[in-house]
């Protein structure tokens, strides 16, 4: 276990010390975050506001209606953030890995009085003990956001399930991005492997659209993926007090269409996945990693003999 946390401590100062990568980390957050507020929000918000009047009436108070709307919206938005976050937070420190092979360090490594298991770990428990970090701190920026705004903020309990849920899913990123840099040797690589899963996975998530404005085929790929899943586990703790307030008088089946609509509630053949079947999910694709990285590293052990 000593060996694990001095290689744990290594990388997370290596990381931390890396003050521009912190830092465009951060900035890069925050833009996607000002995007999709500015952008995103905006058309989804009036969405939302034009199915309220539609089906509220004229009875229905426009002023109110719209503040609720965005507040919704936001808070959609932000559990997006998280889940991107906790994808391309860990992948940027399992960069670490690929500097060292690609300056041998990672040779030298294998050759102490050190299980490569416990290197493996030293890895992936330092960009989940980051991505952690991270997530964490773009939802206390979202609250702070909120309150400025005048929205009410989460409930404890719901800062404790949306960190149970943060801490699973960096996990599973974690674990992915180790067996992905397994076949990555070159720092070059790594990077443009970062920038284009840092492109996909907001539309993996369905958080650049919504589920409703991609094709059938598509969305069916997407419910096989864990960031989907992640990303709807966590808007459903985020959005569940401004759902209620924005659709409160309106019938049932219009809340409904939305959180579907808007992959809040997945369905797989007409039936709607649990929290339980997302997080068993979740944790089946951790073992997977797991499993063929241990393979993986194995064969690598048997050749490098």
């Amino acid at each position: 276990m000593r060996e694990i946390y001095c290689l744990l401590k290594r990388n997370v100062l290596l990381y931390i010390r890396d003050y521009v990568s912190v830092f465009f980390s951060v900035l890069s957050m925050l833009i996607v975050l000002a995007l999709m507020v500015i952008f995103l929000g905006d058309m989804n918000s009036k969405n939302v506001v034009d199915a309220l009047a539609q089906f509220g009436g004229s009875a229905r108070d426009t002023a109110a209606d719209e503040k609720n709307a965005a507040y919704l919206i936001q808070m959609w938005t932000l559990a997006g953030i998280l889940i991107v976050n906790a994808v391309t937070i860990t992948m940027t420190v399992m960069g670490t890995m690929v500097q060292d092979e690609a300056k041998n360090r990672l040779a030298s490594f294998y050759m102490a009085p050190v299980k490569r298991v416990q290197i493996a770990f030293g890895y992936i428990l330092s960009s989940w003990v980051v991505g952690i970090g991270m997530c964490m701190l773009t939802l206390v920026l979202g609250e702070i956001y909120m309150a400025l705004r005048g929205y009410p903020l989460l409930a404890v309990a719901d800062w404790l399930k949306l960190f149970g849920m943060i801490v699973l899913n960096t996990f599973v990123y974690a674990s992915s991005a180790y067996l992905l840099a397994l076949f990555i040797h070159s720092e070059s690589a790594w990077s443009s492997m970062l920038t284009i899963v840092g492109t996909l996975v907001g539309f993996v998530g369905a958080i650049y659209l919504p589920m409703s404005m991609l094709p059938e085929g598509v969305s069916k790929v997407l419910k096989c993926l864990p960031v989907l899943h992640g990303a709807a586990m966590m808007r459903e703790v985020c959005i569940r007090d401004a759902a209620g307030q924005t659709f409160s008088g309106l019938p049932e089946g219009v809340e409904d269409a939305f959180r579907q609509q808007m992959g809040v509630s997945v369905f797989i053949d007409g039936k709607k996945v649990s929290l339980h079947y997302q997080i068993l999910f979740l944790a089946i694709c951790v073992i997977i990693a797991i499993i063929a990285s241990a393979w993986i590293s194995k064969r690598r052990k048997l050749r490098d003999r």
